[in-house]
């Protein structure tokens, strides 16, 4: 598997509703310095990240446009879209996305995420 295709479903776990709940998981998934800049201009660390998706609304969401950038062998920034869609399947939000994975003892893991409101 490519590294494109490995940080892909990466992102793709992170957006999965067992996931956003599993502590194990993102225990694995998130570095203990990650940090988030969100949509909304909070920031959060990864003790709260965890502990605020367990109260979160599920909105089904698909990442559209993904591009991945190697920094250096061990660090990769990934780009892309998600679109949030309700209950009633339409588009509820659009985001700009970015992240920055590092590989760590063999294995990618998240230390920076951000989002950032797409226009229209």
């Amino acid at each position: 598997m490519t590294l494109h295709m490995h940080i892909l479903r990466l992102e793709e776990r992170l957006l999965e509703p067992a996931v956003r709940l599993d502590e194990s998981i993102l225990d694995e998934l998130l570095a203990d310095d990650f940090v988030e800049f969100g949509a909304s201009g909070g920031v959060w660390n990864k003790i709260e990240v965890i502990a605020g998706l367990r109260h979160e609304l599920h909105l089904a969401r698909q990442i559209t446009d993904f591009a991945l950038k190697v920094l250096a062998d061990d660090v990769a920034l990934a780009t892309y879209r998600c679109h949030a869609t309700s209950a009633e399947h339409k588009v509820a939000s659009v985001t700009l996305r970015s992240s920055i994975w590092h590989k760590r003892l063999e294995r990618w893991q998240l230390v920076f995420h951000q989002g950032t409101r797409a226009a229209g």
